[in-house]
Formats: C-alpha cells, structure tokens, sequence
C-alpha cells in the first residue's frame, strides 16, 4: 500500500485526492494547507486526516507526496521532499525559473527519488492512443501537428499575476503535448499574442489569445492556438498530419445525442472545462505514479520532461515579446 500525502487542497489537491481514494494499492494519509479550513474540508471530504506540511515531507509513515500548492512554493517543498526521501508527484509548472528547475532536477537525482511531473493530458485515453498510433507507424512520417486549446473563460485576473504568463500556465501542456507526438524535439518558435478578451489581462502584463509555431531540426511543424474564451464549452482538439494520412482528437461532447430538424443537424456543447474532459486523465496519470512509485520504476513524464516544456514556454514568452523566431535553449 502506497501511502500518500498530498500538500494543498485547493481545486487541483481535492482531483488528485478523489484519483487516490479510486485506486487499489493507494493510501490518501494526510492532507495539509496553509488553510486550516481548506485542509479540514478536504480531510473531511476524502475520510483522511490533516496533519502540518513539514511533517508530511518527514514523516515515517508516508511514501510520497503531492504537491498541488501554488507554484511558487514547489521549489522548497521538492527540495524538502528530496531530502527526506519521499517519491514526489509535482503540479506543472516545476517553478517559473528554468535553473531552479534545473536545481530540483540535482536535488531528485542526488536524492534518487522517484520524480513525475503532472502532464495529465498524456494520460489522456484519446491523446494516448493517438500518440501510439502515430508511433506505430499508422500515418508514416510525420509532418504538421496543430493543437487548439480555448478556455470557456479567463482566471482572474489576481492568478494572472502570478501564473508566470499565458505560455507558462495555460499554453505549457500543448507544449509538452507537442513534444509527445512530434517524436523530436522542437529548437525554434515564433510566438504571436493579443489582448481581445480581457482588459485586465493587458494591464497584468499577459495576454489572453496567442499561436505559437515550432520548427524541429528535420523541419517538422507544430502550431498551437490558445484563447482564454469559447461560447461553446472547453475547445481542446488534436491532429497530426503524416505522409501516409492523419489522425485527428476532436472535443468530446456533453453528450452523443444528435437532433435533426428543418434547420439541419444539431448536438450537444463540448465539456464543461478542463476537470470535466481530462477526469479519466487524472486518475490515469495518478495511476501511473502509484504503480510506477510501489514498483520500483521511473515514473514519466519525469522532471526532465517538465524543464524542456518550461524552456519552451520561456522561449515563446521571448518571442512574443521581442517579435522573432527564439531557439529553444537545451
């Protein structure tokens, strides 16, 4: 039995909490958050107790540790978690800083630790066997991939302030979704970003509509197109376009439910958001950590997945606001 404590219970802490409770061979020990009340609610909520985070990172009786907190705290509680010895489950980004990615990285490795960085949408059962697919050959070589991913809103404003950047926050899964079915790795991009949504957005130094193109050495093309507004519910679709044909992810849908009338045919609206499309991915990828942290093998994708999409999104963050194409520092 796998036994996990998870450090922050917000909205992310609370699908990490509900993904261990699901899983035979995990144990959900202890929650903590700066938040008494948080941290209560979510112990009472998933039958767990609440204990402090400095003795979750130490304690005997748990393996491994969550870390679900805001991004500006997963240095010092990876760094921690490293020195007692606990496997490690890291809410992306590792830290807006590429070197004091870098320096986690050390810190795992001189520990060895095991170390997965929560990419959920790997784990995804639609992206997953596209990607398999494409692996095995199905569409031949590849050669243009295109990501869309639009939110059904903005965050507040307040979370932009901190997120570190459309790029950063929202833009960094497609990023690490580009890595995962390019099969090389990008060295140039050239990112493009506006403000057509939110003045706010704007005045916090972000944007909240952007496209980014990446180039690799073989001259493969990824494009990525982010929006932080739909009117039709959580846009996240995928298509790789090979030498021998395509494979394609569209939305998935509240419902299969299709009606047809005099003005034609008509379905349902895509998910809600996020938590609703990507339910299966979450507890796939928690899955994956649990079996990979009780049998001894490295769990992926590792902290060396999360640097190289961090390097990206730094990239495109320099692209956009220089207005050039940026090699992608390895």
């Amino acid at each position: 039995m796998l036994r996990l404590g998870i450090l922050g219970c917000g909205r992310i802490g609370q699908v990490h909490a509900n993904s261990i409770r699901r899983i035979e061979g995990a144990e959900l020990a202890a929650v903590a958050d700066l938040s008494s009340e948080a941290a209560s609610a979510c112990a009472a909520r998933f039958k767990t107790v609440v204990r402090g985070i400095d003795d979750i990172i130490n304690a005997d009786d748990i393996d491994a540790v969550v870390i679900a907190t805001s991004t500006s705290t997963h240095f010092d509680l990876v760094t921690a978690a490293a020195r007692a010895g606990k496997a490690i489950f890291c809410e992306k980004p590792i830290d807006l800083s590429s070197e004091r990615v870098r320096s986690c990285i050390q810190a795992v490795n001189a520990a060895g630790v095991a170390f997965m960085t929560a990419f959920n949408q790997r784990f995804d059962p639609h992206f997953g066997a596209l990607q398999a697919r494409v692996r095995t050959g199905e569409i031949g070589e590849v050669e243009t991939v295109s990501i869309v991913s639009r939110d059904p809103g903005p965050p507040p404003v307040s979370y932009v302030k901190t997120s570190g950047g459309l790029f950063r926050d929202m833009m960094i899964h497609d990023l690490d979704m580009a890595r995962f079915v390019l099969g090389e790795e990008p060295v140039t991009v050239f990112a493009v970003g506006s403000n057509l949504i939110d003045a706010g957005i704007k005045e916090a130094g972000d944007v909240d509509t952007a496209a980014v193109i990446l180039t690799t050495a073989s001259g493969r093309i990824c494009q990525v197109t982010n929006s932080r507004r739909t009117t039709y519910g959580y846009d996240k679709r995928l298509e790789v376009h090979g030498s021998k044909g395509m494979l394609r992810v569209s939305n998935v849908l509240e419902d299969l439910v299709e009606r047809a009338g005099s003005n034609g045919f008509g379905q349902a609206v895509d998910q809600a958001f996020f938590l609703e499309r990507f339910d299966a991915a979450y507890l796939a990828e928690m899955h994956h950590f649990v079996e990979a942290v009780s049998s001894g093998t490295a769990p992926a994708p590792n902290a060396e997945d999360g640097l190289r999409a961090q390097l990206i999104a730094d990239a495109a963050t320099q692209s956009w606001r220089e207005g050039r194409p940026v090699e992608i520092p390895r």
